[in-house]
């Protein structure tokens, strides 16, 4: 067969692995109102749907990037996709609520030796620096594809199909992806066969499973509450042993001395702000669209269709961009441009139509997607290929890492914000406290309903106003903080990747 033939074959079977596995970040939120109501669940069991998930794909990334270099990444992604499609069926066919989380729980096992395990594929694949750069951009583009597309795709899926769609859907792509890369891909291992870090293992998961637990609970609870506290101590603790132990390890499983190198470091600490914008701007324009715009779930999804459309295309040409002028330029051009058209929200109101704020949108979509492709090059060339599998594990634990801080951090920012807000003008109204607790609760909830023994001098085109007020506070809140993360990045990359580490790159790339 045809060499170049079999490259795409390949590169397409790790996209399908890599759409599904991101794909199910975000597709199954809005199928969650028809489980709750077919599974007979509450909002614990909701919850719980969700972290089932990502609790396994977080915290056993790292683990299964080094099985990867070690046992061979086709072995272990074929075992997590034989995982991940498997427990996809069983969520669909689940007749109650423990059946569809213990799913949940084996697709993040699954989820977790996928993501790694394709990109480490997709790098030996494509040896050459060019080829490896524009492989690599559609490898990135789809799965910023998947995390956008998310809500669109989900709610077409829910409203036509009904909700066991979204996970049906997986069997297929699983099955086409596991024949492909059975029939045309290589093993790769390392063949020094090192042996595995048992300690550093088991310290990791619990490190990213304790942190990835505290972030979560964070959003059902205050970040003082005494579980939230326990749970992040513990996770300073684990974090600080596990440094300890890999750096005296003979044979560790995540090799310090990757950080050693100033583009791997940085490059992961942007990713980690970057995914941090991308989840927590589609979580509260979801919420904007849906609560405020009046928006059914598909109608919201597709209004991200501009976002979705600029993030896959800036992924696509962000190779030649950073062939041509470098991908320091690049990413931090990428940055600069989606943190302004992040700032620019700041002039939404509760009355703002959506034909006002797309092209915000397709910015911010353009500046996200200029940066992954190149950022994962970058990380991918700092590190030996003999580690490839854990350098793309480090960064796709930094993406997961992002996306939680994301949802945690800035659903706790979005919620005191509306809260205090509410409860200012709430006070301005002499309302009782009791009451104000009531009405603010209804707010927290989508504010669908109202407390029916208020004064008579509280109307409830008024209670809804300043509800839409304080929403859009905790929106001005929410960009804010994200528009300053990703100028952060941008002044990350350059006050601490030198020009000498990207000329060099240039020169690979143009050879």
């Amino acid at each position: 067969m045809n060499q170049a033939r079999v490259k795409a074959m390949i590169l397409a079977a790790m996209c399908f692995a890599l759409f599904m596995s991101y794909l199910d970040d975000t597709v199954v939120n809005l199928a969650l109102p028809k489980i709750q109501i077919d599974l007979g669940a509450g909002v614990s069991g909701l919850q719980w749907i969700l972290n089932a998930y990502t609790l396994p794909a977080a915290s056993l990334v790292l683990t299964s990037g080094t099985l990867g270099d070690i046992y061979g990444r086709k072995r272990i992604f074929l075992t997590g996709l034989v995982i991940f499609t498997i427990a996809s069926a069983v969520c669909g066919l689940a007749p109650n609520l423990s059946i569809l989380i213990a799913g949940r729980t084996f697709q993040g096992i699954g989820a977790a030796a996928l993501v790694p395990s394709s990109l480490a594929i997709v790098a030996d694949t494509f040896s050459h620096p060019k080829q490896k750069m524009k492989a690599i951009a559609i490898w990135s583009a789809i799965s910023g594809l998947a995390l956008v597309a998310g809500p669109m795709l989900g709610g077409l899926l829910v409203d036509l199909l009904g909700w066991q769609s979204v996970f049906f859907l997986n069997v297929p792509l699983g099955a086409i992806a596991f024949c492909v890369t059975s029939c045309v891909v290589k093993e790769v291992a390392n063949p020094s066969k090192q042996s595995i870090d048992v300690p550093g293992l088991l310290l990791s998961i619990i490190l990213l499973a304790s942190l990835t637990y505290a972030l979560t609970e964070s959003n059902a609870e205050a970040w003082q509450s005494p579980l939230t506290i326990c749970l992040l101590l513990f996770t300073g603790l684990s974090f600080l042993v596990f440094l300890l132990v890999e750096s005296r390890s003979s044979h560790p499983m995540l090799p310090l001395k990757l950080f050693k190198n100033s583009t791997f470091a940085v490059v992961n600490v942007v990713q980690v702000l970057i995914f941090f914008t991308i989840i927590s701007l589609l979580f509260i324009f979801s919420l904007f669209l849906q609560q405020l715009q009046g928006y059914s779930a598909a109608a919201a999804g597709l209004r991200f269709l501009p976002m979705n459309a600029a993030f896959v295309i800036a992924s696509l040409v962000s190779g030649w961009f950073a062939a041509q002028l470098g991908w320091r330029f690049t990413v931090t051009t990428g940055l600069i441009v989606a943190s302004l058209a992040t700032f620019s929200f700041i002039r939404i109101s509760s009355n703002t139509e959506y034909a006002a704020i797309w092209w915000n949108l397709v910015l911010c979509g353009f500046g996200s997607g200029l940066t992954i492709a190149p950022l994962t090059a970058a990380a991918m060339s700092s590190a030996p290929r003999a580690q490839a599998g854990i350098a793309s594990a480090v960064l796709n634990t930094s993406a997961r890492l992002g996306g939680v801080l994301g949802i945690s951090l800035q659903g706790t920012i979005f919620t005191q914000r509306l809260a205090s807000d509410l409860k200012r003008s709430l006070s301005a109204w002499n309302l009782p406290s009791n009451l104000q607790d009531t009405v603010i609760t209804y707010a927290l909830h989508g504010g669908t309903q109202f407390p029916i023994n208020l004064p008579a001098s509280i109307t409830p085109s008024a209670l809804h106003q300043i509800m839409s007020n304080a929403f859009i506070s905790g929106l001005h809140a929410v960009v804010l903080v994200a528009s300053f993360a990703l100028l952060a990045g941008a002044f990350l990359i350059l006050a601490f990747v030198g020009l000498t580490a990207n000329e060099a790159t240039k020169k690979v790339e143009k050879i």
